[in-house]
């Protein structure tokens, strides 16, 4: 009993600790670590309280292409707080009572967009995940002359190049060219963004916003991608930790890039920006450790090199998500410079915030949600790897 009080005292620390580094104040993270994430329950969600928004300095009229997926419902919430009127296009189909006071326009991307016609707003947010150029090219043909901003949620993935230290939205992106596509397949994804971006500019000349993020954390992620490791971690047990604990981390809560988008709409600010963080990246070993200190676990890490995991197929940022080896081309992967994006208000939560909203989160799914992970080794293979590692190193004592 002594040894769980003593955790949970570490535990409060560490988080009241974090949030005042972090920002907290203006964020909706109070003094003593607790978050409070916008007021957004789409089905089989944790439902958050939200305290009061501050009111945007003009209240602006959104189209919203998507808004109820991931990202979406964060945009949306955090734009009505802030005195905004939205309107969401979509096929009814993802979440559909989400919202049930805003206005809903029922279509199509792939060309039913009748329901858009003849309409005004200040700025459109397209969150398309996949983003057929030819969806923005009908979305921006018939916006241009209604609407003043289009925004546009891209990716970090349209970079051709990411070995630039430091990166910056002036690196090279994808083209038909560079990205060799075998045209019997389907457009690689980082190829299908960059084109879709052409398409926004092209229709919206000096009046587009590109929002390329990195990968997106936080509670309502379906990926797994970085659920992994706080799920990983607070289980206990022996961690097989990627490479040397060196390499840096770049990552961004949903909840930080929605409300920054709203915010960048707010300011009418066009251009090309990275949605990453924090500002100085962490290494990987702090990122594991900062979300091991959020828990209460007594987890332990043994870090692999890399060449040992790489010649036994575990992969780097797909059975080792979240982490990229700073080599071999991937030496600003999660090297960005962020300078202007943080002069136009981009803020981040602290990742122990993240961390435990985000087992919340995952705790709240169903027992068979919650039985395997999408992202990650099994527990099988990660045993399985880590007695090959101990074999090798304890043979060359």
């Amino acid at each position: 009993m002594l040894r769980r009080n003593t955790d949970m005292t570490s535990r409060r620390d560490f988080l009241r600790t974090t949030a005042v580094a972090g920002g907290a104040i203006g964020l909706g993270i109070t003094a003593d670590g607790c978050a409070h994430p916008a007021q957004v329950r789409p089905p089989n969600r944790v439902e958050f309280t939200t305290p009061p928004r501050e009111k945007a300095p003009r209240p602006l009229r959104i189209l919203v292409l998507g808004g109820t997926g991931f990202i979406g419902p964060y945009q949306v919430q955090y734009a009505l707080d802030r005195g905004h009127t939205v309107t969401l296009f979509n096929r009814g189909k993802t979440n559909p009572a989400l919202f049930p006071n805003v206005e809903k326009l029922i279509g199509d991307r792939n060309g039913d967009l009748k329901s858009l016609e003849g309409r005004q707003w200040d700025a459109v947010i397209d969150n398309s995940v996949q983003s057929d150029p030819h969806w923005v090219t009908l979305s921006a043909d018939l916006l241009k002359n209604s609407v003043k901003q289009y925004v546009f949620v891209s990716t970090r993935s349209v970079y051709s190049d990411t070995s630039r230290v430091p990166m910056t939205s002036e690196a090279p992106v994808f083209t038909e060219e560079t990205a060799h596509w075998d045209r019997s397949k389907p457009m690689p994804y980082g190829l299908v963004k960059a084109l879709a971006e052409k398409e926004a500019q092209k229709y919206f000349p000096g009046r587009t916003t590109i929002v390329r993020p990195g990968l997106i954390i936080g509670p309502g992620d379906l990926t797994d991608r970085f659920t992994y490791w706080p799920v990983r971690i607070e289980r206990g047990g022996e961690v097989l930790a990627p490479g040397d604990g060196t390499d840096p981390v770049q990552i961004i809560d949903a909840r930080d890039l929605s409300e920054w988008m709203i915010r960048l709409v707010e300011q009418d600010a066009p251009g090309v920006f990275n949605a990453v963080g924090p500002k100085n990246p962490r290494s990987f070993a702090e990122f594991l450790h900062g979300i091991k200190a959020a828990t209460t676990s007594e987890a332990t890490f043994t870090w692999v090199d890399t060449d040992f995991l790489a010649a036994r197929n575990v992969r780097a940022y797909r059975e080792m998500p979240v982490w990229q080896p700073a080599k071999g081309g991937h030496e600003g992967f999660a090297r960005f410079d962020i300078s202007r994006e943080l002069a136009l208000g981009m803020t981040f939560r602290p990742l122990a915030v993240t961390t435990r909203d985000t087992l919340d989160y995952f705790h709240a799914q169903s027992p068979e949600r919650q039985e395997v992970l999408k992202a990650g080794l099994s527990a099988e293979r990660e045993k399985e790897v880590l007695a090959e590692w101990h074999s090798r190193t304890s043979g060359n004592l």
